[in-house]
């Protein structure tokens, strides 16, 4: 991305923090497949501070949306002990394949992480980490469901696994569906994020990110119009 992009991606910023729309497709750490990456682009948003922002949390890949950076060592601490206490609040929308059971409810599944031969997934698993996802039907059509998710937790690969285990896996998931129809993209967006006040004279923060191009045309079978 360029400087004129990046920035571009900005949903929110004051003096410690920017809350950025991450695209879809971009890591945002480097790896050993990832060769190009988020933290590559920082430098653009710095905006007269001496030190680069740094991510607060992180997305998955695919993941798009609300991605939350500090921009100075104070904030970044604060911002750590808020995702570390669950102050941080979260909502994801997805579209999944079929229809869930009911208008709203809980997943309550511990998960895991195995490692094999062909790499690693998560699992649920009575022996695993505590895992809480509630959810909540926002319309459906066309084979498909748009879902509201609240992780109350915050594993890897948690909303797509209980997706999974609901019946009604995630479109576009290719890992966990298997989705019958591949190259959609992983529909699963961070779509609101809420923050105390990092001081006593701030207000709290609430940022909405837009939904990505690629599940515009299945939200739209579900029912959810254009902003």
């Amino acid at each position: 991305m360029t400087p004129d992009e990046i920035q571009a991606r900005i949903l929110y910023k004051d003096q410690d923090v920017i809350v950025l729309n991450k695209p879809s497709g971009l890591p945002v750490h480097a790896g050993p497949n990832s060769p190009d990456h988020l933290e590559l682009y920082l430098d653009a948003l710095k905006f007269g501070w001496s030190q680069m922002p740094r991510l607060a949390h992180r997305l998955d890949r695919d993941t798009s949306g609300c991605l939350v950076l500090g921009r100075h060592d104070k904030a970044i601490r604060r911002l750590g002990k808020m995702f570390m206490q669950g102050q941080v609040g979260k909502a994801y929308w997805t579209v999944v394949l079929g229809e869930p059971p009911g208008k709203s409810g809980r997943v309550d599944l511990p998960i895991h992480k195995i490692t094999g031969k062909g790499g690693w997934r998560i699992v649920c698993d009575p022996a695993g980490q505590p895992a809480i996802t509630e959810w909540r039907l926002l319309g459906s059509g066309g084979g498909l469901s748009w879902i509201e998710c609240i992780p109350k937790t915050g594993r890897t690969h948690q909303i797509r696994v209980h997706m999974k285990a609901l019946g009604c896996p995630v479109r576009g998931d290719a890992y966990y569906g298997p989705d019958p129809h591949p190259g959609h993209g992983l529909h699963l967006h961070s779509r609101l994020i809420t923050l105390p006040p990092l001081a006593p004279s701030k207000p709290p923060i609430r940022v909405e990110a837009p939904p990505p191009e690629h599940m515009r045309a299945a939200l739209k079978l579900c029912g959810w119009q254009e902003e």
